[in-house]
């Protein structure tokens, strides 16, 4: 889970593609493609840009209806799922 002080941003090693609405990654470390839909495509816009989860939260509470226990645990599970797919590493203090 991401603690609320990391600061995140885009693996050296990963290339980002937008595709419409939705994205692919090639990590080139693992040689490996995947794919996210529209709001995981958001999300990682968003953390890439502000570089926090806890902003991504914050915006994505004002742009959807949702109860902001359930975005929150969805959005730490995708973040750590982009770390452990290593699309995403953490900033250096």
């Amino acid at each position: 889970m991401a603690e609320p002080s990391s600061k995140f941003q885009q693996a050296p090693d990963v290339l980002h593609q937008p595709l419409g609405d939705e994205a692919v990654f090639l990590n080139l470390n693992n040689d490996r493609y995947y794919g996210i839909d529209e709001v995981g495509a958001r999300i990682w816009q968003m953390l890439v840009d502000t570089g926090d989860a806890e902003l991504v939260v914050q915006q994505m509470l004002a742009e959807y209806d949702v109860d902001e226990a359930t975005l929150r645990a969805d959005v730490d599970k995708f973040v750590a799922e982009l770390e452990q797919a290593g699309l995403i590493a953490r900033r250096d203090a």
